[in-house]
């Protein structure tokens, strides 16, 4: 089991220090330069826009993206679900009709 270290990530221009294991570091720092990148974008020009505000905004349009991404992902599983079912029932003819 790894242990937890320290790390800490900038994001609209505050620091917080989280706990994450040295195998994680590298993603949670790319989710971090992302989510800071995400929250510019939202923040725009306006930089009275109050942090807590932002950070809603930007979680409410991650949440949507993930929750599309999901259908999307589950539509294509359904579609391989049914090609595969297909395919299965031609085999079975197939074989049946084998001599």
């Amino acid at each position: 089991m790894s242990a937890s270290t320290p790390v800490t990530i900038r994001i609209l221009d505050r620091d917080y220090t989280v706990g994450v294991d040295a195998a994680e570091r590298d993603s949670l720092e790319a989710a971090a330069r992302s989510l800071d990148g995400r929250m510019r974008e939202i923040r725009g020009g306006n930089r009275t826009a109050s942090v807590d505000r932002v950070a809603v905004l930007t979680a409410l349009n991650l949440a949507h993206e993930l929750l599309l991404l999901r259908n999307q992902l589950s539509e294509q599983e359904s579609d391989l679900q049914r090609a595969l079912s297909e395919l299965n029932r031609r085999l079975d003819r197939a074989l049946d009709e084998a001599p």
